[in-house]
């Protein structure tokens, strides 16, 4: 990577808001000319493990959105992996602000910022792109790591074992090589059709683009209750990332995407098998304490003005993820997630 990409030790001042342009720097800058979403590749792609970026213990520091499902992998991770005392995190305020992007509830505790776009022109002072979350940032030389959360759960998943509080977690491998090949495979086609198909229908600005969107996301999601009704997670018997990447996505649909993206042909709750598997995931209790259904919902609801302009939140839907569900029964020779962990 060119070394523009690399943080500098000088500390950075708020960019005037008169400055910013709002459409580069925020998604309006990802609609192509015919009124489709295209999510652009993240800029910061180093890894721990690498010769500057070490595994230490208390080093390195995630920033974060409870309401971003690619923030919320990091997040999962870190739980599952018992790293929570090894790797630091600061939460952005879930209100997105169209201007100045996330900030703060208060000056992040490294450098003092209020907005996370201050972390960014720390590392590059001319940089103009999206501002987004997660990021992984190195306390010792200030510098960003990484902001591809495909990435950085990998590194997550492997490079900390050592260091975590849970063997059981650092145990666990969510990127065995015997399956390797079928999660890529299966991001291959969750990712644009579901992750980000969510997306591409909300915020799509041709009745062309949304329609193409909405029937790529159904169709998947009726492939996924498919594969769901014959193996109790995505890839076979065990939880794999490609289970946590499709979990963040799942627990936002009835609650946002259904209404606030026009989601809207069939929910979650709609999916015998989907929703089994959603509630299995949603009470690992390292899954259910990163879910901050408050964030999710005043985000969407409050910060898409021009899908929301009055900003109103609604009530409901009212929905019991607590509720038992029938993995056990239906698959009764596989081992729960959960026993795993125990």
């Amino acid at each position: 990577l060119s070394s523009r990409f690399f943080c500098s030790v000088s500390m950075s001042t708020p960019t005037p808001e008169s400055t910013i342009d709002v459409k580069a720097a925020t998604w309006l800058s990802s609609i192509d000319k015919d009124g489709s979403f295209k999510r652009k590749p993240s800029v910061f792609r180093n890894k721990i493990g690498d010769p500057e970026f070490p595994a230490e213990a208390n080093r390195y520091h995630i920033y974060w959105s409870g309401a971003c499902p690619w923030a919320h992998r990091t997040l999962l991770f870190r739980s599952l992996k018992g790293l929570e005392d090894v790797i630091t995190v600061t939460i952005v305020d879930w209100f997105l602000q169209s201007l100045t992007g996330w900030k703060f509830y208060e000056p992040e505790p490294i450098n003092k910022f209020e907005r996370l776009r201050q972390v960014y022109e720390l590392c590059d002072p001319e940089y103009s792109g999206n501002v987004t979350v997660p990021v992984l940032f190195d306390k010792k030389t200030n510098r960003i790591v990484n902001n591809e959360s495909s990435e950085i759960i990998r590194m997550l998943n492997t490079e900390f074992n050592h260091l975590s509080s849970s063997p059981k977690g650092a145990a666990y491998d969510f990127y065995p090589a015997d399956l390797a090949a079928t999660i890529d495979e299966t991001n291959d086609w969750v990712y644009p059709t579901i992750n980000n198909g969510v997306y591409r229908c909300g915020f799509a600005q041709s009745q062309a683009a949304y329609e193409k969107a909405f029937d790529e996301l159904f169709k998947s999601l009726d492939r996924l209750e498919g594969i769901l009704s014959k193996s109790r997670y995505l890839t076979g018997d065990r939880v794999t990332e490609a289970d946590i990447r499709l979990f963040t996505t799942l627990i936002r649909f009835d609650v946002v995407y259904v209404s606030h993206f026009k989601c809207n042909a069939r929910r979650i709750i709609d999916y015998q098998n989907i929703d089994n598997y959603l509630r299995e995931l949603y009470q690992v209790e390292q899954i259910k304490k990163t879910v901050l259904f408050d964030h999710i919902k005043n985000h969407y609801f409050q910060s898409h003005k021009t899908i929301n302009p009055f900003g109103v939140v609604p009530v409901g839907p009212i929905i019991d993820f607590e509720k038992a569900h029938d993995r056990d029964q239906k698959f009764p020779n596989v081992k729960s997630f959960a026993s795993h962990l125990q």
